[in-house]
């Protein structure tokens, strides 16, 4: 038999990318140019639309804030900031190196949640879009799409890298030995400590996206195997 074909499945928010950062950017122009109250309501927005969405829609948020203040001439100014922001600055320390390397073994998707166009655009714009092959799959509830991803992307085994145990945890309980879990503690949601103790742990934990450069892909294969409590 021949070497199994492998699928890395690679997240973008806080997985690859510095999503808080990005957030704190905003949060700090969305204070200059509207005031600290409308600020506070635009983040009120944004999570009732996340809470019935199921994902982030920055974008959707302003439009949603535009009912409340459609004479609002800084709102032009915020969408402006959105579309323009230079993402590629906040790509996480190695994450290029690190897509170059697995490339080397298999193909190398990014599987993301989000809207339709904001999200793109951050992969886009961050420079994810070009080096991956432009191999990206954006979902509502990605945990749910994974019939979509197999039929598109076949592979003898994937290696799924995401900062959200849940997440994790949903596609090993149906993928189980065929996946590698990997779960870089980056982010706010990486470190909730009432997260980590809802969720088992993953196959691989590491600090940072960087630190996938220090394994080799027997390794990650090898980490599949390794029988863990499922919830």
């Amino acid at each position: 038999m021949g070497s199994p074909t492998v699928v890395f499945l690679l997240d973008v928010d806080n997985t690859l990318l510095d999503n808080d950062r990005v957030t704190a950017d905003l949060k700090q122009h969305l204070e200059q140019e509207v005031g600290h109250a409308r600020e506070q309501l635009y983040w009120r927005i944004f999570e009732q639309l996340r809470t019935e969405l199921g994902y982030a829609d920055y974008l959707g948020a302003l439009q949603r804030y535009r009912l409340e203040y459609p004479r609002d001439p800084h709102l032009l100014t915020v969408s402006r900031f959105l579309v323009n922001y230079p993402f590629a600055d906040r790509l996480f320390p190695g994450t290029l190196d690190v897509i170059t390397q697995l490339k080397q073994w298999g193909k190398v998707v990014i599987l993301s949640d989000g809207d339709v166009v904001f999200q793109p655009r951050k992969i886009e714009r961050s420079g994810l879009f070009e080096i991956v092959d432009e191999n990206v799959l954006i979902y509502i509830h990605k945990e749910q799409e994974m019939d979509d991803v197999e039929r598109r992307y076949p592979a003898d085994h994937y290696v799924l890298v995401d900062d959200k145990l849940r997440i994790l945890t949903a596609i090993k309980t149906r993928w189980r030995s065929r996946v590698t879990t990997v779960f870089p503690r980056q982010g706010h949601y990486a470190r909730d400590p009432r997260t980590l103790t809802s969720f088992p742990p993953a196959d691989l934990n590491i600090e940072q996206i960087a630190n996938l450069l220090e394994y080799d892909l027997h390794e990650l294969l090898e980490a599949s195997r390794i029988e863990r409590p499922l919830v």
